[in-house]
């Protein structure tokens, strides 16, 4: 609960052209598990109308838009991202809870 409470008060202020980054692979498990655990309801939580998930193909050609940020080896990998400029990551996904708690730790060290 305090992480829904960390990251709702980040995104109480709002973010300019925000964005939570997901890089996967067809076939990539966790990155299904994900979707399934937490995808499924992340664009209707504060985080996801903040920074929508956008899913980026880690073995297709890097957006434009994504070229300055750190490379990315591992599936899955969220990337916070705001106006081009990396945020925080998370490389991997285990469970719902984990993420959250990852995801607020990215939040809060960006409203320090």
């Amino acid at each position: 609960m305090r992480v829904i409470i960390i990251a709702f008060s980040l995104f109480s202020t709002p973010l300019h052209a925000a964005e939570l980054v997901l890089f996967e692979f067809d076939g990539c498990l966790w990155c299904e598990e994900w979707k399934k655990d937490v995808g499924t309801y992340y664009h209707d939580t504060a985080e996801g109308k903040a920074a929508p998930v956008r899913v980026v193909d880690l073995l297709d050609k890097r957006p434009e838009d994504l070229r300055n940020i750190r490379p990315v080896r591992a599936t899955p990998t969220f990337v916070l991202v705001e106006d081009g400029r990396e945020l925080g990551r998370i490389i991997g996904y285990s469970n719902a809870k984990s993420f959250w708690v990852d995801f607020g730790k990215i939040i809060s060290e960006t409203t320090d």
